[in-house]
């Protein structure tokens, strides 16, 4: 194959993956959820994934047993090293498999593998030479100026989707922030109210010896206490009310490709804001 099929056969099978994954989710949600990394219709893993058994396992396809082992082996690697790569890029997994049997750090696992291998054996057998027999009625000119349209189009979605998920994890490190300002202006809040219950039970012990009537200590309690004290929790409310609101906005606000990553990989967990992720 030269660069013309590996690319036409890179977007026909990223473009029908994502409308495997797409159905999948239809069935198991009952609704339509973009499933792909991209916003496009497509999903390059299963483009990358297809195109490496056709051009590496070619030579094996005469042996139904070898062509399966090997097929997925190969795209188990493509599976595990694409989840790999995009865990430390951008410290998010965005599938994982830590329930199946027999995975490897939650990227990949042995049932999946297998289905993978009956995957591509009916497509090298089967499917592949419908797909090439069509793709070759396409002029060859025309084909070029379909790819090329295709492929600055992909680039444009993966830099947009990059953008949007590098912005996701500034927003989900400032909501740690707040978070922890949070907790620890809730125990400054509940240090204070303790020194004062304290403070106050000391006072009332000092009066008490000094007022007979429980009356007047009460009143000179409230004096002392209520003038410097509702001006302070006031100040602290508003405090906390602003906090909780810039909490909230950052929860909400994470912009349409945001919120379609989070709805498309639900079990996406990021390796360093795993509370945050979780609250959105």
């Amino acid at each position: 194959m030269g660069i013309y099929e590996i690319l036409a056969y890179f977007f026909v099978y990223g473009v029908l993956g994502w409308c495997v994954e797409v159905a999948f989710a239809a069935v198991k949600e009952g609704r339509f959820v973009n499933r792909g990394f991209l916003n496009g219709p497509i999903c390059p893993i299963y483009g990358v994934g297809v195109v490496s058994v056709i051009f590496s396992l070619q030579g094996f396809s005469e042996s139904l047993l070898i062509l399966y082992l090997a097929s997925a082996v190969l795209v188990t690697f493509i599976e595990w090293l694409t989840g790999y790569v995009m865990d430390r890029i951008f410290h998010q997994k965005w599938w994982d498999y830590s329930g199946q049997p027999l995975n490897i750090g939650g990227y990949v696992c042995l049932p999946f593998s297998l289905i993978w291998g009956v995957f591509c054996v009916f497509i090298v057998k089967c499917f592949q030479p419908l797909v090439a027999h069509l793709t070759g009625y396409i002029p060859h000119i025309a084909g070029i100026v379909i790819l090329v349209i295709l492929s600055i189009a992909m680039l444009a979605d993966l830099y947009v989707t990059a953008s949007a998920i590098l912005k996701l994890n500034k927003r989900l490190e400032a909501m740690e922030k707040i978070a922890a300002e949070l907790r620890e202006f809730s125990d400054r809040m509940g240090e204070n109210i303790y020194e004062n219950v304290k403070d106050g039970m000391e006072k009332e012990e000092q009066l008490k010896s000094k007022v007979a009537s429980m009356k007047e200590v009460r009143k000179e309690l409230r004096a002392e206490y209520s003038a410097g004290k509702e001006e302070w929790y006031k100040s602290q409310q508003q405090k906390l009310d602003e906090l909780k609101g810039r909490y909230d906005s950052l929860v909400n606000g994470l912009g349409s490709v945001g919120e379609r990553l989070v709805k498309a990989f639900p079990n996406m967990e990021s390796r360093i804001h795993k509370d945050a992720l979780r609250e959105v």
